[in-house]
């Protein structure tokens, strides 16, 4: 193949000022190498030639070479130093060579030149905003408003600062103004994209980034706000694509193949996460985050020594990254290291979930270290239903030193934990506290005891279902013949990772097909399709409408001979009354369930079921059904 020959410089003979004009009208049509070839030749016959040293300069930062661009714009500014304009033009680029502080320098020296340069008022704020002095910035973008009122580009600045002063509502109220004023400004509408999902206005941040992407289909940053809404809708599967086109159109964004392994991270497909957390930090080795999420992957796959120093490195690399410091405290529990996981755990509250906020109160968090004799403790449930009823256990041993226990807990577990022994007065979440010298989040109680995996505090029942209650449960319980069989399959649709313990209810219809057995639904909240399919089972009795509480609950398991549960708070509650019961557990369990164990030791009666791979909860049903009749025959 013949190699294409460089476009030659236009004859000697024919005059500047024509190949001036000529270069002018290419560049204005795009042909950005053609355009320079003839600017270059206008340099080749007078070096200081202002117009083609100004042209050049602009294409040389059209095609992203900032540095050379700026040496140009130097020179052109040499020739004519009073040129507000070129000023103006020059901090642009050194703006996006990274150069903020030089480029203030222009963009006051243009306005010194011209007062009244509304565009040089709203870059001096944009460049001020990239240094962080964002209320500067927002002054300067007044001023260029007041100085021209519908000047989209000020108004989008405008937004954006006050974006990164949380000044969300009136954010939105500038972007809007520049996307009224000029329908096509792709870039404001990604703006009031960001401002509407901080506003958790998700639905309205995907449409403005799909309008965006509309006017500008190659425009990473949408493309990658899209995934990330998208993500936040719980549509993880739809982010997918989004993040891959953004990944795509800017090879190496980091931030989009981390996000796009989150978003494959959920859909437990782990491999190819860690696949694409790794190609984000071969793009930018120290990015904590990704780090962290890789970590989070190899536990997915039970590969927690692999993840532990991923976390560790992480929280390294960004000290506020307490999410790392939780995910290492996590794995390191999981394998049985209590002494450093208990205190990894406590990051756990730079962690959004149901329930986990952290409570800021005047007392000290009693940590074990001060003496309890005399004093009031407020202990505080978190989280959710399930681990205040596992942690519940650690209530008494507070009392036991002395201390006067006041229990702070969900409304739904009032009823039962009540009777708890230490309790000396116990609120609902939400009720008025009384006075207090001291607290403690539940979870932070095996830390205060160092607890280790050898004396981990075992002794159940620690709880019992009210008397009262057993006799009102009696009757609908035992209106059948034994064995009777508690079951439920599904655990909060809010937990984050809901979909990897849910078991759908139809891989539970072979177990309910046992022949012999009378199952009851323990199930408080059904998923749509179950009433359906328990209808067409006579076999199981429904009992999701006559729970009230938790008190209820417990009184109904009490008369049960099994219960049989995924990771919810019913097995928590089984645990916890010494009743037997089969845990169904995913690939992956939870920390606390350790690993490749058949029993646990939180909880003597109860019996772990593992999928043997992700996702394959036939095989772990088809187990559950064998120990069954094993377990039926030696009752």
């Amino acid at each position: 193949m013949t190699p294409r020959r460089p476009f030659p410089h236009p004859p000697a003979a024919i005059p500047l000022a024509q190949v001036l004009q000529q270069a002018m009208a290419l560049q204005q049509q795009g042909r950005l190498r053609e355009a320079e070839r003839l600017y270059r030749a206008v340099l080749d016959r007078d070096r200081n030639h202002f117009a083609s040293l100004y042209g050049l300069a602009v294409i040389r930062s059209q095609l992203g070479d900032f540095d050379d661009a700026v040496r140009l714009m130097r020179r052109a500014l040499n020739q004519n130093p009073r040129l507000a304009g070129a000023h103006n033009d020059l901090g642009g680029m050194l703006e996006a060579a990274g150069r903020h502080e030089e480029a203030i320098e222009r963009y006051r020296r243009a306005l010194a030149l011209d007062p009244g340069f509304a565009a040089a008022e709203t870059n001096l704020g944009r460049a001020l905003h990239a240094l962080g002095r964002c209320e500067e910035a927002v002054a300067h973008h007044r001023r260029a408003l007041a100085l021209k009122p519908d000047f989209a580009d000020a108004h989008n600045n405008l937004g954006a600062a006050l974006h990164a002063l949380g000044r969300h509502e009136e954010a939105v109220a500038h972007f809007e103004r520049a996307v009224a004023l000029e329908p096509g400004f792709a870039q404001a509408h990604n703006n009031l994209g960001n401002a509407m999902r901080t506003l958790r206005r998700h639905e309205d941040a995907l449409r403005h980034y799909r309008t965006a992407l509309a006017l500008w289909p190659n425009y990473a940053e949408a493309h990658y706000n899209a995934g990330n809404a998208l993500q936040t809708l719980g549509r993880h599967d739809e982010a997918i694509a989004p993040y891959e086109k953004a990944a795509a159109i800017r090879p190496g964004y980091a931030e989009a193949l981390n996000n796009l392994g989150n978003a494959l991270q959920m859909l437990n497909r782990h491999d190819e996460a860690i696949a694409r957390f790794e190609q984000a930090l071969a793009a930018k080795p120290d990015y904590a985050e990704a780090l962290n999420n890789l970590g989070n992957s190899l536990q997915a796959l039970n590969r927690h020594e692999q993840a532990i120093p991923l976390h560790a490195r992480a929280l390294a690399l960004q000290p506020d990254c307490i999410a790392a410091q939780w995910n290492e405290g996590l794995a390191r529990l999981v394998t049985g290291d209590f002494k450093m996981g208990w205190e990894q755990y406590e990051g756990r509250w730079a962690v959004e979930g149901p329930g986990q906020r952290r409570r800021d109160f005047a007392q000290p968090q009693w940590r074990g270290e001060a003496a309890l004799a005399g004093r009031t403790i407020l202990l505080h449930a978190e989280q959710g239903l399930g681990d205040t009823l596992h942690f519940a256990r650690y209530v008494p041993m507070v009392a036991a030193l002395g201390a006067s226990v006041v229990l702070e807990v969900q409304k739904p577990l009032v009823p039962l934990l009540a009777g708890l022994a230490g309790v000396t007065r116990i609120l609902a979440q939400g009720e008025a506290l009384p006075p207090f010298d001291c607290h403690s989040p539940l979870l932070s109680l095996p830390l205060a005891f160092g607890t280790t995996l050898d004396i981990i505090p075992r002794d159940v029942p620690y709880l019992a279902a009210a008397p009262d209650r057993i006799a009102a449960w009696r009757a609908t319980v035992e209106a059948t013949a034994p064995p009777r069989i508690g079951v439920v399959w599904a655990g909060s649709a809010a937990n984050l990772f809901d979909r990897r313990r849910t078991i759908p209810l139809r891989h539970l219809l072979p177990l309910l097909a046992t022949p012999g057995i009378k199952f009851f639904a323990l199930q408080k909240d059904l998923r749509p399709g179950d009433l359906e399919l328990l209808r067409e089972r006579p076999e199981v009795t429904v009992l999701s409408e006559r729970l009230g509480d938790f008190a209820d609950t417990a009184a109904a398991v009490s008369l049960l001979d099994l219960v049989i549960s995924v990771d919810t708070a019913v097995a928590h509650l089984a645990g916890a009354l010494a009743r037997p019961f089969f845990l169904l557990l995913p690939f992956s369990a939870e920390w606390r369930w350790l690993r490749g164990r058949e029993d646990s030791p939180w909880y003597p009666t109860a019996r772990l079921f593992r999928q043997p791979a992700i996702g394959d909860w036939d095989s772990v049903v088809a187990s559950v059904r064998d120990a069954l009749g094993a377990f039926l025959a030696a009752r």
